[in-house]
This record gives structure tokens, C-alpha cells and sequence, in this order.
């Protein structure tokens, strides 16, 4: 039977890759896309989720939230951490400006995402690719939410290396530490997805052209934004690869024999300017301890890599 799987995204490029892959795998039911401010601002976040469902035209469309009721100057992150807007483009897709149709009627994304494990208690995954902000939300919205979910994988945090946006803080966890702060505490079963094991995924550039011919919607819609997230990560990173973080913590879900995991007390820190964003985990055996949350310790990387490369063979 499929896992019920909600997907809350700041959808750039790897973003867009790894809701490409849910929504191929047999193994994964998408009833929801909800959109959060992070990595790009809440309007092209919504707008990205509502382009990726046009282009690949999936047989069965799951739901959207949109980011309707946050600010939407260009985040802190984008300015603070020049790389990240120019990773993926102009309009977070690539500067592609995708023709497409406009939502008229737009649903909230936490309201959106509250609905929908109401009407499936204990049954829905959220996975979150961006920050916790929508997730925590949707716990002071509603004081069910968090009994009625089933489960909760997050991408984020740097437990055993340093960070990413900054030398101590991962990016999804820096842009609102607040948020997942509550969230890490909350007495829910979590997983987190670190920088160190997502990121230990790479796809080369000659592995990606192997579907340079593939005819279904969702490759061809790849081919069309994943060209420049390699001249981008080349460019800004100087790497000659595209890091799989987002296709890893969906294979998490998916494909949990790849994976090996620890239960950690893990907390954020919220203070300091060098620290703030912190993922601090706790692994002292003390009989007082009481582990908030499962952290994925290592991922078979030629498995995710087989993993994303079937369903890509086998999209029509």
C-alpha cells in the first residue's frame, strides 16, 4: 500500500527534482504540495509547485497550499547567502519563465496541510525540503495536528559536520530556527535528513544526460531546468556534480532499507551570531536523556542513485 505523503517545498531546482521523483514512485501517494517561504519567496514557491504539476501533468494531481499569507520581500537568505538565488535562477526554476495557468481559487498551505491529517489521522507523512515554518504553524493553528500526524521526515540540520549557509548552521534549519526549534521538541515521531548524509549523494552530469532522449513529461520537463543548476553549481560551488539532498530524503521515506538511523536528543540553537541555527545533538548515553529524534546516520549512495534512475527509465 503507498505511503501518504504530504510535500512541503521552497521549490528550486532540486526541489522540483525530488517532488518529480515522489510523484513517479509507486511506493509514495502525494495528496498535497504545500508551498513555504525559504530558498525563493513565497509567490515563486507557490508558483513553482503549481508550474512542476503543468509540466509533468501526473495522473493523479494531489492538492496545493499556497504561501498566501507571508511577507513576501526577497528573504534575508537570499541577500545574506549570495549562491543560493543564483543556484537556481531567476525565477527558481532556472530562467525559464514557464507559460502556465493561474490558480483562481488558492488554498493555505497550513490550513491546507492541517485539513488533510484531520480527514487521514496517523496515516499522513509530511516531508519537509525547506523550513519548518509551515510544520510549526500548523501545531499552534491546530492543538490536534501533531497527535493526528502520522509521521514527520525532515531535511535539515548538520549533526556530525558543519553547515552549509553558514560554518555551524544548515540552511533549512538557519532560515527559521524558531520554527524548528518547536518542531524538533514537539513530542511527534521525526526523522531528520542531515547535510552530511543527503549531501553524500551526487548525480554527475553524464548520469543525468543518459535521458537526454527519454520522451516522458517529467524528464523532458528536467532536461529544461537541471542544465542550469550544473552551470550553477559549478560556477558558485566549483562543483562538477548536483548534490541529491532533496531525492535523498524522499528515498528516505520510500526506500527506508537504504538508510541507517539513531535516535538523538537534538535541539537549535537560537542565539549568537556565529551559532544561531545550530543543530546540536546530544549522543551522551545519560539515563535522563530522552531522544526527541530519529537522525538518519548513513544512505547507500548507489542505491538512491538506482533508486532515482528507474523511475526516470520508467516515466511515460
Amino acid at each position: 500500500m503507498a505511503r501518504t505523503l504530504i510535500i512541503d517545498a521552497d521549490p528550486g531546482i532540486r526541489d522540483a527534482l525530488a517532488i518529480v521523483v515522489a510523484l513517479l514512485d509507486p511506493e509514495l501517494d502525494v495528496v498535497a504540495l504545500t508551498a513555504t517561504r525559504g530558498n525563493v519567496t513565497a509567490a515563486k514557491a507557490t508558483r513553482n509547485l503549481e508550474c512542476i504539476l503543468e509540466q509533468v501533468d501526473p495522473p493523479k494531481w494531489p492538492r496545493l497550499g499556497s504561501a498566501i499569507k507571508m511577507v513576501d520581500p526577497e528573504p534575508s537568505c537570499l541577500t545574506e547567502l549570495g549562491t543560493t538565488a543564483s543556484l537556481d535562477g531567476r525565477y527558481g526554476l532556472g530562467d525559464t519563465n514557464f507559460t502556465m495557468s493561474e490558480l483562481q481559487h488558492r488554498h493555505d498551505s497550513v490550513k491546507l496541510m492541517i485539513d488533510m491529517v484531520h480527514d487521514n489521522p496517523n496515516r499522513v507523512t509530511v516531508l519537509t525540503l525547506g523550513p519548518l515554518t509551515n510544520v510549526a504553524a500548523a501545531a499552534e493553528r491546530s492543538a490536534e495536528f501533531l497527535n493526528e500526524l502520522g509521521a514527520l521526515v525532515c531535511l535539515g540540520g548538520a549533526v556530525a559536520d558543519g553547515g552549509d549557509v553558514t560554518a555551524a548552521a544548515e540552511f533549512n534549519i538557519w532560515t527559521d530556527p524558531e520554527a524548528a526549534r518547536r518542531v524538533l521538541n514537539s513530542p511527534i515521531q521525526k526523522t531528520l535528513v542531515p547535510l552530511e548524509v543527503s549531501g553524500s549523494v551526487t548525480l554527475s552530469l553524464e548520469q543525468f544526460n543518459r535521458f537526454r532522449n527519454h520522451a516522458s513529461r517529467a524528464v523532458q520537463f528536467l532536461q529544461k531546468i537541471i542544465p542550469h543548476a550544473y552551470r550553477a553549481h559549478h560556477q558558485f560551488l566549483g562543483l562538477e556534480c548536483l548534490p541529491l539532498r532533496e531525492v535523498v530524503a524522499v528515498a528516505a521515506i520510500s526506500q527506508p532499507k537504504l538508510f541507517q538511523s539513531q535516535r538523538m536528543v537534538v535541539d537549535v540553537e537560537l542565539g549568537g551570531h556565529l551559532c544561531r541555527g545550530m543543530t546540536v545533538a546530544d549522543r551522551r548515553h545519560r539515563p535522563q536523556s530522552i531522544e526527541n529524534a530519529t537522525v538518519v546516520t548513513s544512505v547507500e549512495s548507489r542505491g538512491v542513485l538506482d533508486y532515482l534512475m528507474n523511475l526516470l527509465q520508467q516515466s511515460r
